[in-house]
């Protein structure tokens, strides 16, 4: 029931021929100024209430006290929206009933205190009763409605579910043509039983009404109205009814059930014996109980608990991704060594696009021998597609977890929840919300789908769910997670994934491997993975692995079936040949060394990338410029860089004023590329000291790290994308911050063999490592003794200025 509101002096809406009943919301149009008036003076209270109450005397255009009836509804102000006419377009929604008090204030509009219309007492009712009350109108109101074509099939579906007395006979009252008084009458009425006994007694009279306007309608109408019937009082509906309700009861007499939702299908199933097969009513409640019967209560499959087998199936299945099998084997090993299924943990596997999440969910259901369901959940924002609709709404569906474990038919399914961090909220609510129930094992054996309305126990129900960005997790949903990073794939790696999985798969779907013997060369695979595709997976790989598949397919076909090869041998040039010009040029490392140019790293959607920092010299009068597209970090990393070099000025050989007699421009090339963060400090603090003492920066060192105001170098993130990217690119030397080196041990050795890495702790030691010196440990050392023909600077700055 609706919490009564405050009762004090209420402004007042008279309405001509309108009688508004609670839990009802109408669409009024006001242009009377006192109404116009009442309805400002409500719309800035706290809770919007106004009084809304029915003339006795339509034609009154200035109503007074008397001119209203006693008995009225208290209403909220959803909506106000003033029309080009000087009409107020208004939307109502009535809440309690109540009764006129005293009239106060000299406002230029109605104000009166109000009372609650309190409900009298009356005979007490049954269960039985009740409910056999409640079926009567609603049986009454389908008459009605199917006599009356104005009304919508759709508003039965509306009043099946609502158990509430008063609600039921408030709504059906809305939708209902009646006289003023007797919609007056039905206002006034407190007692909710007494109130459904006159509404189906004048729902009674408007459909023999109605039915008596159909009787005096042209004859030629009347077959068809005459066929419908025999249709409805035929034997056969009936008797296809009485044995689907015998199908029933057997289903829900042999279901092992909890006593709960047996208790809730028996109270369900009796009240459909009830009702008319052919009501609206009855298709809902059929309706579900059929979906709880269907769910799979205590169905579990048999879990094969092999370690050694899933460890197979998963080498089988995915090269790399070490750690993720790692720790599913985990999984497996504990569940083995226990001798039983106990409470699975909820595996996060976070990565870019293609790298193999969710294929490896498939993976691990293969391994266990489970069932594999996915759930979609890229762009969900309401919170129902989780939990579920109330059964009280037209068109009310069980939640995405129900409906995913009725299609697996077992009660421990490997559940997938795919895209996790692109859900949304609006103001349905936030789905990332309602899982965390789901995802919470110390609260899901009790999961409460607003729909069924059952605890049901998702404990033994394996759920990973997989995410591209770890920062668009809410905090408390992550906290449940245990987040397993996928990182990209080196070249090595896809080169090896392409010879094992995507060629053979390509080849077979494209009916290539029938037609002749096809092989990739190496370098025809490392073409498609330097110039035709720029991922940290392989998805596009595997799609331009299959566009020379088919290309290759419509040349063998176009020749005479004499001429055609048995045998193909695909290289790098052939690849050209055949999907056109490269699309991407490799992101290489500079070829010479060059002034103020260092190769910064960075992560991306796709993977590590480079990232250029150029820095230019200009005569001005110490300004600093900074483009790029960057955002508010990566200015601040370029103010903090500046500063940083600024207090060394004396150690570079550089006057304390230098910076007065330059502007200094620091450029991120690609410019339509947004880029943020702060792990590119120390590639700007070297670029800014070549650029001031024309020290060339080494083409084959790149950088990674944070720099501090006193040249701190912090660690970072993303440090194995970022190494990738570097031998990616052909550089020979990284340098990282100190405190990342832990991090080494994620990246492949291939790829550490071919670097030397350089762990810093301070912006000099950095410097030290990527300017082209004649003596690089000599360099900051000693600054009072050296001088600048001793650091290698030829030329003087302000040279460069000029």
């Amino acid at each position: 029931m609706t919490e009564p509101l405050q009762l004090g002096p209420l402004p007042v809406l008279p309405l001509r021929d309108v009688v508004v009943f609670p839990h009802m919301v109408v669409p009024l149009f006001v242009g009377r100024e006192r109404s116009v008036a009442a309805l400002e003076a409500a719309f800035v209270r706290p809770e919007r209430d106004i009084l809304i109450v029915t003339q006795r005397n339509p034609r009154t255009n200035d109503p007074l006290a008397g001119d209203l009836f006693d008995i009225a509804c208290i209403g909220v102000v959803k909506n106000i929206m003033r029309l080009p006419d000087g009409t107020v377009k208004v939307l109502v929604e009535g809440r309690q009933r109540a009764k006129l008090g005293e009239f106060v204030g000299e406002q230029n509009y109605l104000t009166v205190h109000v009372e609650p219309l309190i409900q009298a007492d009356e005979p007490a009712v049954d269960d039985a009763a009740a409910q056999e009350l409640r079926q009567a109108v609603r049986a009454a109101f389908e008459v009605y409605v199917k006599a009356n074509r104005r009304i919508p099939p759709e508003i039965l579906m509306s009043v099946v579910a609502i158990d509430d007395a008063s609600q039921l006979a408030d709504t059906i009252a809305a939708h209902v043509t009646l006289k003023i008084a007797d919609r007056q009458e039905l206002l006034a009425l407190a007692p909710p039983y007494a109130r459904l006994r006159r509404l189906t007694e004048l729902l009674g009279v408007e459909a023999q009404t109605l039915g008596s306007e159909a009787q005096r309608r042209p004859q030629a109408a009347r077959p068809q109205q005459g066929q419908a019937q025999a249709q409805g009082e035929g034997g056969e509906p009936q008797d296809e009814f009485k044995q689907e309700l015998e199908e029933l009861a057997k289903q829900i007499q042999e279901k092992k059930l909890p006593d709960e939702a047996r208790q809730k299908l028996e109270r369900e199933f009796k009240k459909l014996k009830m009702m008319n097969p052919m009501s609206a009513e009855a298709g809902v409640v059929r309706t579900y109980i059929d979906l709880v019967v269907a769910l799979p209560w205590g169905t579990y499959s048999d879990d094969k608990l092999d370690v050694l087998r899933a460890k197979e199936i998963l080498d089988a299945d995915h090269y790399g991704l070490d750690k993720p099998k790692e720790r599913i084997l985990e999984y497996l090993a504990v569940q083995q060594l226990r001798g039983e299924v106990g409470r699975g943990p909820v595996l996060c596997l976070v990565g870019p696009p293609g790298v193999g999440k969710t294929s490896l969910a498939k993976s691990v259901a293969r391994a266990l021998d489970r069932k594999f369901v996915r759930i979609s959940l890229g762009g969900v924002r309401d919170e129902a597609e989780i939990r579920g609709h109330r059964r009280t709404y037209v068109g009310a569906l069980p939640g995405k977890i129900i409906a995913a474990l009725k299609r697996a038919g077992t009660n421990n399914p490997v559940l997938l929840l795919d895209e996790i961090d692109k859900m949304s909220m609006d103001f349905r609510g936030d789905p990332a919300s309602a899982l965390l129930e789901v995802l919470d094992p110390e609260q899901n054996e009790a999961f409460v789908d607003h729909y069924v309305d059952l605890d049901y126990d998702l404990s033994k129900v394996l759920f990973i769910t997989t995410a591209n960005n770890l920062q668009a997790i809410p905090w408390a949903l992550s906290d449940r997670l245990e987040i397993l990073e996928l990182g990209g794939y080196t070249e090595p790696d896809k080169l090896q994934i392409a010879k094992q999985y995507l060629v053979p798969r390509q080849l077979k779907e494209t009916g290539l491997a029938k037609a002749a013997e096809v092989k990739f060369g190496d370098d025809a695979i490392e073409t498609l993975i330097r110039c035709y595709t720029r991922e940290a997976g392989v998805r596009t790989l595997e799609r331009q692995v299959g566009a020379v598949c088919r290309k290759l397919g419509t040349k063998h076909l176009s020749e005479k079936p004499a001429k055609r090869k048995k045998k193909y041998l695909v290289t790098g040039p052939q690849v050209v040949e055949l999907l056109g010009p490269e699309k991407f040029r490799r992101q290489d490392a500079e070829s010479h060394d060059r002034v103020g140019v260092t190769n910064g790293l960075a992560v991306t959607a796709v993977g590590g990338d480079l990232l250029l920092v150029e820095v230019a010299l200009v005569p001005g009068k110490g300004h600093l410029i900074v483009t790029g597209k960057l955002g508010e970090v990566m200015k601040e990393s370029v103010d903090a860089a500046m500063s940083y070099v600024r207090s060394r000025a004396h150690m570079l050989g550089l006057s304390k004023d230098f910076y007065q007699r330059i502007d200094l421009h620091v450029h991120f090339p690609e410019g339509a590329i947004p880029k943020d963060g702060p792990s590119a400090g120390v590639a700007i603090v070297t670029s800014i000291c070549s650029a001031l003492t024309q020290i060339p920066v080494r083409c084959d060192v790149a950088m990674t790290g944070e720099i501090t105001l006193r040249g701190r170098v912090l660690p970072i993130g993303g440090l194995k994308e970022k190494v990738i990217a570097a031998h990616r690119a052909g550089v020979k030397r990284v340098v990282i911050p100190k405190e990342n080196e832990r991090d080494l041990l994620e990246i492949p050795k291939e790829v550490l063999a071919d670097l030397e890495i350089v762990p810093v702790e301070h912006g000099d030691q950095v410097l030290q490592a990527a300017l082209r010196l004649d003596n690089p440990a000599s360099f900051l050392a000693n600054p009072t003794a050296m001088s600048r023909d001793d650091l290698g600077i030829h030329e003087p700055v302000a040279a460069a200025t000029h």
